[in-house]
């Protein structure tokens, strides 16, 4: 492929910036449209049912609109739900998809006490537990469900000053002290957490592994685009690869948030309203 490739980063909200900044640390070449369904958010809210029917019908109006080459899921609470049905009704584009990084935590950690930071619905799932099971199985896990720490993070990226009180509150069952050892891994099963990750080391109560899964998704990413589509990768940024976001909301992101856009690289934002409609 002599062109640069197209990427779709989806989210619900900001949390796959922590995802967009990393493929494009990996692929300069690429021309990413970053996605916000912020009018969807948080979709923790959302009944699976009408989860799964928001993504799909948000999801297919990007991909006829934008035609991307690949379509990255970053969010943990859509991927580990939506993932099957987005494959099945878009067979012919490539989904990488956000999932806990239960594995590489379980296998880093020496005192075998491990804990999941994500969402109450990705807690939830089924197909997190099933990780559990199978990578995590010599292991004592705690999964925490917070229901702020997405909302926090979409504050702060707004320009607002986040309560250390508030976080605390939400990070605080993630470390576990039993029988003389301590919580050593904890996996940020949100892409909204690392955007947070400098609070959370200054107020944790020893030092642990927080397990970033965005560098992963990139490389997953990259292997995509190079081996099943054969986009080259080159170390520079090609002259068509701009990038892109835009919000489903109905407002525009306010002075410190495009700030923050630009300062990721993303100089074009765009409102493409797409109202959460109930049945």
């Amino acid at each position: 492929m002599s062109r640069a490739p197209k990427i779709l980063v989806f989210d619900s909200g900001l949390g796959g910036l922590t995802v967009f900044a990393e493929v494009t640390r990996l692929r300069p070449d690429a021309r990413i449209i970053y996605a916000a369904d912020d009018a969807g958010f948080p979709y923790g809210a959302l009944s699976e049912e009408a989860l799964i029917a928001r993504v799909l019908s948000v999801v297919q109006r990007l991909i006829a609109r934008y035609a991307p080459d690949a379509v990255i899921i970053a969010c943990n609470t859509a991927a580990t739900l939506v993932l099957p049905h987005l494959r099945a009704q878009f067979s012919q584009t490539p989904f990488i998809g956000t999932v806990p990084a239960i594995k590489p935590a379980a296998s880093q950690s020496r005192s075998k006490l491990i804990s999941v930071l994500a969402t109450p619905g990705t807690v939830a799932r089924d197909y997190t537990r099933d990780l559990v099971r199978a990578y995590a199985a010599d292991c004592q896990v705690t999964l925490v469900g917070s229901s702020a720490l997405a909302g926090l993070a979409e504050a702060f990226m707004q320009g607002e000053s986040p309560s250390q009180e508030a976080i605390w509150r939400e990070i605080a069952p993630s470390f576990v002290a039993r029988d003389g050892r301590r919580t050593d891994c904890i996996v940020l099963a949100c892409t909204h957490y690392p955007l947070l990750i400098e609070h959370f080391v200054h107020l944790a109560p020893w030092p642990v592994q927080w397990i970033d899964p965005a560098p992963a998704i990139a490389r997953r990413t990259d292997y995509v685009l190079s081996e099943d589509l054969g986009f080259r990768r080159v170390s520079a940024q090609a002259p068509e690869a701009s990038n892109h976001a835009l919000f489903t909301g109905p407002s525009a992101p306010g002075p410190k948030l495009a700030e923050a856009l630009r300062a990721r690289g993303i100089e074009k934002i765009s409102m493409e309203p797409m109202p959460l409609v109930f049945a």
